[in-house]
């Protein structure tokens, strides 16, 4: 497959720099665009990362879903789902464990803090052991939050995107199972696009579903899954399409990113579909 054209459209986009690269399920980069080896800011894109570290702990054995995490009543599949009720950015509860879904920066920073002691080990450090490493992530690290703080290229963003089609580092069963509805039916507010109901959410992925307006495409599958971050980033995966692609800017997310990341994410599946 020629280097896809419709990557150009990031070449448009108002912001200092960006790259851009669309991976195929089979592992193949169908297409990249701009500078893939400057490192940006990933912001909630973040998220993703943390979660898979976390659920090969779970494998591993370090820790259960169904341990209690969190505020009382809260397990780590109520912080990965963020329904355990804490605050968006403080470590305040808003509301009983599976009531609501509450996007929560804070509820990822007590799964580092849980996981961290669970292991043994910084939850930076096991995020490069279980994650980073394996899949030749070199240039992406975690500096902070396990909510935020990531750092990547869209060379390392595009092998986390092949592992996400084609899982090595976890059962097929647990990544379908961290890519599907958990706790469905909550109402919640998807951030910079206001309240969705419901607001149907995985295991650290945020899910397409039907739900509009959106930062994907309309073209884009329901089992569409993934994340945007504030940073002006966004990696989503469309199974339907056989496809993923990842989208770095150093431009903060606002009404540009709303307008331009649709109809570029169109583009790209319209030209996946037309050339097959």
């Amino acid at each position: 497959m020629p280097n896809l054209r419709s990557l150009e459209i990031i070449d448009s986009w108002p912001v200092p720099s960006a790259a851009a690269a669309v991976v195929l399920a089979d592992g193949r980069v169908a297409g990249v665009r701009g500078p893939a080896g400057q490192r940006f800011a990933l912001a909630s894109v973040t998220k993703p990362l943390a979660a898979y570290a976390v659920l090969v702990a779970v494998e591993e054995g370090a820790t259960e879903l169904d341990e209690p995490a969190g505020p009382p009543g809260s397990t780590v599949r109520h912080l990965l789902a963020h329904t355990s009720g804490l605050a968006f950015d403080e470590h305040r509860v808003m509301a009983e464990p599976g009531t609501r879904r509450l996007y929560s920066n804070a509820g990822f920073e007590v799964l580092g803090e849980h996981l961290t002691k669970a292991t043994g080990m910084p939850f930076a450090d096991y995020l490069r052991e279980a994650v980073l490493e394996p899949l030749g992530m070199a240039s992406t690290e975690l500096a902070g939050s396990p909510a935020k703080d990531g750092v990547s290229t869209v060379t390392d963003l595009a092998a986390f995107a092949a592992e996400l089609q084609a899982p090595r580092l976890l059962a097929r069963e647990t990544l379908d199972e961290a890519t599907s509805v958990v706790f469905p039916g909550l109402n919640g507010v998807l951030p910079g696009y206001g309240h969705q109901k419901p607001n149907d959410w995985g295991l650290g992925f945020s899910l397409r579903d039907h739900k509009s307006p959106h930062w994907t495409g309309a073209a884009s599958s329901p089992r569409t899954f993934g994340h945007f971050g504030q940073s002006g980033t966004f990696l989503w995966v469309d199974p339907e399409a056989g496809a993923a692609c990842v989208a770095l800017t150093d431009r903060p997310f606002g009404s540009w990113a709303a307008q331009a990341w649709p109809p570029f994410t169109d583009a790209v599946l319209a030209e996946l579909g037309a050339s097959r």
